[in-house]
């Protein structure tokens, strides 16, 4: 079974990187993917072999938390972790200021020996009251052999403190970087800050289909109407819904009224399907949760309640999409997982270089260097750049009730040149009324009617390079008709649905991309075949477990808007990760001091405090970035 679980504790890139490996590690579990943008874990396992309570003593094992427990709310967990990490950089801004302020004599204390003393105390309280997570953290991951951004900012502070103790007391007391240490601590959090609240942002969809859940329902019992909480409601509960109120699970009407109409309700479905117009609900008409009568009051019968409902299904369908890692993410989780031993490396080998081209004339110069080293390499900037990309293009998708699997398809979609299209129920509405005895003496407008915007919808694919192929069943003149409304030039009439499975191969031995889609059992062939498979969510179940992305609307401009996006978050993808390679590539030979060997007088090199800076707005830059396709047009 597949679960979406949420994680506590991750800071970085690495952090994830961590908990996955160990995850997959684990007897039972076939497959585990952390996403840090997500602070969650798609775990899929088989729970005959291993519990939720053994993995979370594994994680609690390495330092983090799986929040397993249904009385433990995750919101509140982030709220209070928030909280508490914005009066630490509040207090960790208060002591570098002035730490900053004694270590550079800006407040006279007596000497520089009181000043150092001073400075000790201050970047102590500092390291401990506010940065004491890292070092707790690092120490942790050391145990079991790992390693993430905590152990760089622990090991770089802890250096230069080291250094700076030294220097006061039996060395050279004007060689103390105490203030350093504060500030590096300072940045560290102020951007983990930023972080979290851009990050929080990204989530901002899925948090708004949870909120689409109600938590009461109205139960009808003896008569008599009471109030109880939603997890209280089974299967075959009568319950009534009142106009305003969200419909607490899927379910059948089984009275309705309203003053526009004596024996219906009218229910506000837009949530769900898009649709403006408030849908008519008579006896025996379903209702899904989430909705909202605008008209009317009606009683229904539960038939699908708890994780089982169509909203409960959309929810786990984005969580899993967002938490699932597109192909460029597996090379990057790779390069993560030895980045912070290979940047150990660099400031050791940084270290001996200085030694060996000063000797011990230059260990300041040395331990300097060293130090803004780990501080200024971060993986977080590459860690973040896929997933937050992905939850906002995801959530955006969402949104405009386009729902999408998983990570490789949104990727893919960019690629699509040819979409093969099924008529009825894709592109067209039959019409139920329609006594299909007599339907073929009956005009085709009357049969059925084109969907609203397909063939604006076609035109714009069209227009993007996407070739269209209509496959029906329905007769020659019929298939002719609808594709010449629709605006498509090429179809084929009376097709089975091994002809729709022919075409989809035949069009990829020709090279192209295909994209499927389809709303009935007899087009799951094809959508299995096909590069990115496409199902209309008032279809068959079939079609939508086969499918790789659903569309909740019958508006079919929602598919050029997904091609758009997905041509969008890729390249938002390739450049938060370009930049974050270059920021790297860049910034770790500047921290080691390469321009202090060309231009020494005066000398040019980063600081420590500098470069922890620069560390904290990489990875906050890369969040931020991903953000702006939210403002992508619909």
């Amino acid at each position: 079974m597949k679960q979406t679980i949420p994680v506590v504790g991750m800071a970085c890139a690495s952090c994830s990187a961590n908990i996955e490996k160990k995850l997959n590690s684990l007897p039972g579990i076939s497959h585990a993917a952390v996403s840090l943008a997500g602070r969650s874990a798609l775990v899929d396992f088989n729970p005959e072999k291993i519990s939720l309570e053994t993995m979370k003593k594994e994680i609690n094992g390495i330092g983090y938390d799986l929040v397993i427990e249904k009385d433990r709310s995750v919101e509140e967990i982030q709220k209070r972790t928030y909280t508490i990490l914005v009066r630490k950089t509040i207090l960790s801004w208060v002591l570098s200021i002035v730490g900053m302020t004694v270590n550079m004599h800006w407040i006279s204390l007596g000497g520089s020996n009181m000043s150092n003393q001073a400075g000790l105390l201050i970047a102590l309280a500092n390291m401990v009251f506010c940065g004491g997570r890292f070092y707790q953290t690092a120490i942790r991951q050391l145990c079991h052999g790992t390693a993430n951004m905590d152990t760089l900012v622990a090991l770089s502070t802890a250096i230069a403190f080291v250094f700076s103790v030294w220097n006061t007391f039996w060395g050279d007391t004007s060689l103390t970087y105490f203030d350093s240490c504060g500030m590096i601590i300072t940045f560290v959090l102020t951007g983990r800050l930023l972080e979290e609240k851009a990050k929080d942002s990204t989530a901002k969809s899925i948090r708004q289909l949870m909120g689409m859940a109600p938590k009461t329902a109205h139960i009808i019992e003896d008569g008599e109407v009471r109030e109880v909480p939603i997890s209280t409601i089974d299967v075959g509960d009568i319950l009534e819904v009142r106009p305003g109120e969200k419909v607490p699970v899927d379910g059948e009407v089984i009275s309705a009224e309203s003053f526009m109409t004596a024996d219906a309700a009218y229910v506000d479905e837009s949530m769900i399907t898009g649709e403006p117009t408030p849908a008519e609900k008579k006896k025996g008409a379903k209702v899904l949760a989430g909705t909202i009568p605008s008209q009317g009051k009606f009683r229904m019968r539960a038939r699908q309640v708890g994780e089982n409902t169509a909203l409960a299904h959309i929810i786990r369908m984005v969580q899993e999409a967002e938490g699932s890692k597109a192909p460029v993410q597996r090379i990057v989780d790779k390069a993560v997982m030895v980045f912070v031993p290979t940047v150990t490396a660099l400031a050791l080998i940084t270290l001996l270089m200085w030694l060996w081209l000063g000797g011990l004339t230059l260990l300041p110069k040395a331990i300097v260097s060293a130090v803004t080293v780990l501080v200024i390499a971060c993986p977080c900037a590459m860690g973040l750049a896929t997933p937050t990309a992905l939850m906002v293009g995801i959530g955006k998708a969402a949104e405009q009730h386009i729902l999408i699997k998983d990570a490789t398809a949104l990727e893919r979609m960019r690629k699509v040149n040819v979409l093969v299209t099924d008529k009825t129920g894709t592109l067209t509405i039959p019409n139920q009324k329609v006594d299909f005895t007599k339907a073929d003496n009956l005009p085709l407008e009357e049969r059925e009617k084109l969907k609203p915007y397909a063939s604006i919808a076609m035109e714009e694919l069209q227009q993007r390079g996407i070739e269209v192929w209509m496959m029906s069943g329905d007769k020659e003149e019929a298939a002719k008709y609808w594709a010449e409304k629709a605006g498509i030039k090429h179809y084929q009439s009376k097709c089975i649905p091994q002809d729709k499975e022919n075409i989809v191969r035949k069009l990829k031995a020709e090279g192209k991309t295909v994209a499927m889609i389809g709303d009935g059992i007899n087009d799951t062939q094809a959508l299995a075949l096909a590069d990115v498979s496409i199902a209309i969510g008032t279809g068959t179940d079939i079609a939508m477990d086969v499918a790789q992305v659903t569309l909740m609307t019958d508006d079919l401009r929602a598919l050029p808007f997904s091609f758009s996006l997905s041509k969008k978050t890729t390249h938002m993808i390739w450049e938060n990760l370009f930049w974050a390679f270059i920021y790297n590539i860049i910034c770790i030979p500047l921290a080691a001091g390469v321009l202090y060997l060309f231009y020494n007088n005066p000398p040019l090199q980063l600081t420590p405090m500098w470069g922890s800076a620069l560390m904290a707005f990489s990875s906050v830059s890369v969040v931020l970035n991903s953000l702006r396709l939210k403002l992508i047009k619909n």
